[in-house]
Parts: structure tokens; C-alpha cells; sequence
């Protein structure tokens, strides 16, 4: 005679039963195991024509090594590695050796979620609280999320970093750098750290970090330091516009260290330094004025515009005025660049969009970050932002204006034969 069970097994605190999530991690699972066989058979069928002496070939399935886990945005993942074998070494040949791409040797943790941590900790999370933080997100059994891994981690951020700031810049050329700083104000620290960015665009239409300083203020000298360090690691030729703010300390090291790069005054900082000057109930038609002039299609449209501008608002508002006027020069110069570059040389967004987090952090946190921890991690939060950042529009145009080409209201000019007679 059988009995009915009538006990009845609770859920632990810890566990969640979630058959969504084990759903897909199984189906995790069995595409990796399928994409990992797909990359080794690849490999097999290019080195086919490798053989022995005897005919025999020399690159042969050797089994799968030992399973590991691997931590992932939905969990942990187990998989195992296939493994090739050689015949060929011992016959004085070089090791044909397979690594695969999907799954490297020592991966533990998918890149995503190298890139989560440092903005978790921007984002208010501190170092002690990221396996309760990410075990709530991953699962209670995740693994190397440990309080001694994620301190490992920093030592390898602390390593990565000086091998950045390290890095030769001879083959490297730009054709255009954005400049900027972000304040932080670390552990009640005296005064606030400045940290400088540059990032620049490639010919190939790249952007890219280029160079990255924590120093006192937006001072010129900080700013000389940080271009004098790129010149002296190889970066000799000189870009053909820079994009920043109002900063002065960086337009005066500018031009003593790149004195034939061009200026470009961010139009986004101009607007609110002009908005700032008039009364709340000005700013709306104000703005909208201020977008006519960044926005005219050519050069002489927009001198007008701002001209009107002066009119208009002058007499009552002569600060704001002169706040724009001031700077007419610099803020047209985008107009003798191509057309399809406007858009990003206008402004220096590019570095403030990354820099809305870091500031985000301090405010919660009230500056709860040590000056080594800003640095590492403002330097990581970019370096994980640079892999999403869209190439320029128009990337066709990037090497004419490396190569000196003139443009005049965004349209390449060329020489006709009236011009060569004359």
C-alpha cells in the first residue's frame, strides 16, 4: 500500500525558483557548446592541408578540457573547451596552436560584465557589496564575483591603466580632438580633482580615447602637461581642429603646444553660458534664436544671425550680448570642415554624455570616492563606453581633411582651370 507525500518542500530565502531563467541558460548553454564545436571544426578544415610525413594529419580533435563555468548577464553558463592536438611539434615544427575567440583560455566572466562593474561602482554600489548586489541580479551561486576577485580586478584595472598611459602614439593621427574635464570632489579632499579627457577622430572615422589626466583645476599647465605626454610618446602631427568649452587654461596650452590646430567653441556650452545672462522668461525664445545660428547652413548666414541676435537682445541683456559676440570666430570655425562633420564638431558631448555618470556618482555618494578609485574608474567607464561609440558621418571626408584640403561652408573647394590661369 502506498502512502501520499503529504510534505510539502519549501523555498529557501536564498533560491529563486525562476524556470524562465533556467530556460535560458540551458539554451545558453547548448549555442555555446554548438558555437565553440563550429569554431574548432572551422579551424580543422583551414589547416587540413597540414600534414605529416606519412601523410597522416597533423591537426587532430583531442577531446574537450575540463568543464568551468563562465559568469554571464544571465547567470553562470557551464562549458567546456574543445581541445586540438598537434602530431606535428615533435618533428621540430612550430605549435599550431587553436584559441578560441568566443571562449578564451582563462575567461571567467563575459566582457559585459567587466564593463558592469566600474559603473556599478560610479552608480553607487561600493566594492563590499557587489556579490549581494550581483547575486541578486545573477543568481546566489554566482561565482568569481567574490570580494577578493573584485579586488583583484582593481589591481588589474590599476595595471591596465598604466599600460594605456604607456602606450607609443607614433603610427597614431587624428584629425579632429574633443576636450573637456569633469570635477570630483573625493573622500572631503581639500580642493577638486580635475580629470582631463581627450578623445580624438581617426582617419578611418574612429573615435577614440586619447588621452586621459587627473590634475588640480583645468589650469593651462594641466593641460600642457597632458599634450606635452602625448607629443613625447610619438603623437608629433598636430590635429586640424579641437572642440572644447570656455576653459582657457586649455586653449592657451593648445596653442603653445599644437599652435597650428584650429578652434572649434562647443555651441551646447555657449547656449547655456548665454542662457544664463537672461531672465527665465527670455531663455526659451532666446534658445531658439541660438539654434538658428548653429544651425544656418552657411558661414555668412549665421554671421548674420548672430548680428540679429546682438540687436535684439543688446540693449537690454548687453552680457549676453557680448557673451556670444566674443566668441563669433571660434564657435563658426565648423563651416570650413566638411558638411557631414558639423554635427560632431559643434560640440564636446561626446566626453560630457560619459561624464553624466561619473557626476551622478558623487552627487549620490556625496564625493565617497578616494582620488586612485575616481581615476580607475572614470578611466574604465570610458574605456567600456569607447566600444559603442559611432564612427563621424561622412568618414569618406576624414582623410582630406587630414591631407590639408580646404573647404569653405562644408563643400570641398577645388581649382579650376580659370583659377590656375588667373
Amino acid at each position: 500500500m502506498t502512502r501520499n507525500n503529504t510534505v510539502v518542500p519549501l523555498c529557501q530565502s536564498e533560491a529563486i525558483d525562476d524556470p524562465l531563467t533556467a530556460i535560458l541558460r540551458s539554451g545558453a548553454r547548448r549555442l555555446l557548446a554548438q558555437a565553440i564545436e563550429a569554431e574548432a571544426e572551422t579551424f580543422l578544415a583551414a589547416m587540413k592541408g597540414e600534414q605529416l610525413s606519412d601523410g597522416r594529419e597533423r591537426l587532430v580533435r583531442h577531446g574537450l578540457g575540463p568543464e568551468r563555468v563562465i559568469q554571464t548577464g544571465i547567470g553562470p553558463v557551464e562549458v567546456r573547451r574543445v581541445k586540438l592536438r598537434d602530431r606535428g611539434a615533435s618533428e621540430r615544427a612550430e605549435r599550431i596552436r587553436f584559441t578560441s575567440s568566443i571562449l578564451p583560455r582563462w575567461a571567467r566572466r563575459t566582457p559585459s560584465l567587466d564593463a558592469l562593474l566600474p559603473i556599478l561602482y560610479l552608480r553607487g554600489v561600493s566594492m563590499g557589496d557587489f556579490q549581494e548586489a550581483l547575486g541578486a541580479l545573477l543568481g546566489r551561486d554566482a561565482p568569481n564575483l567574490s570580494p577578493s576577485v573584485i579586488a583583484r580586478l582593481r589591481g588589474e584595472w590599476e595595471a591596465d591603466y598604466a599600460r594605456w598611459q604607456r602606450r607609443d602614439l607614433s603610427a597614431r593621427r587624428y584629425g579632429y580632438v574633443w576636450a573637456d574635464g569633469v570635477y570630483l570632489q573625493a573622500r572631503m579632499e581639500p580642493q577638486a580633482e580635475c580629470i582631463l579627457v581627450l578623445i580624438g577622430a581617426t582617419p578611418e572615422g574612429k573615435k577614440e580615447l586619447v588621452g586621459f589626466q587627473v590634475g588640480m583645476r583645468e589650469s593651462a599647465q594641466s593641460w600642457r602637461e597632458l599634450l606635452v605626454d602625448l607629443k613625447a610618446r610619438g603623437l608629433a602631427i598636430a590635429p586640424e581642429l579641437a572642440t572644447g568649452d570656455g576653459a582657457l587654461g586649455f586653449w592657451k596650452a593648445l596653442d603653445e603646444v599644437s599652435p597650428t590646430t584650429r578652434h572649434q567653441r562647443c555651441t551646447v556650452h555657449k547656449t547655456a553660458n548665454v542662457l544664463n545672462k537672461l531672465p527665465k522668461s527670455v531663455q526659451p525664445a532666446a534658445k531658439a534664436d541660438l539654434r538658428e545660428i548653429w544651425t544656418a547652413p552657411d558661414r555668412a548666414t549665421a554671421e548674420t544671425a548672430i548680428t540679429t541676435f546682438a540687436e535684439k537682445y543688446g540693449a537690454k541683456y548687453e552680457k549676453a550680448a557680448t557673451c556670444l559676440v566674443k566668441d563669433r570666430d571660434a564657435l563658426l570655425t565648423f563651416y570650413d570642415f566638411p558638411a557631414e562633420h558639423w554635427d560632431h564638431l559643434r560640440t564636446s558631448n561626446p566626453i560630457e554624455s560619459v561624464f553624466a555618470t561619473v557626476r551622478h556618482r558623487t552627487v549620490r555618494t556625496k564625493g565617497a570616492l578616494s582620488q586612485d578609485t575616481a581615476r580607475l574608474m572614470v578611466f574604465k567607464l570610458v574605456m567600456a563606453a569607447a566600444k559603442t561609440w559611432r564612427r563621424l558621418k561622412g568618414e569618406n571626408q576624414l582623410p582630406k581633411v587630414v591631407q590639408g584640403v580646404t573647404f569653405r561652408n562644408g563643400v570641398e573647394v577645388t581649382n579650376t582651370p580659370a583659377q590656375n590661369a588667373a
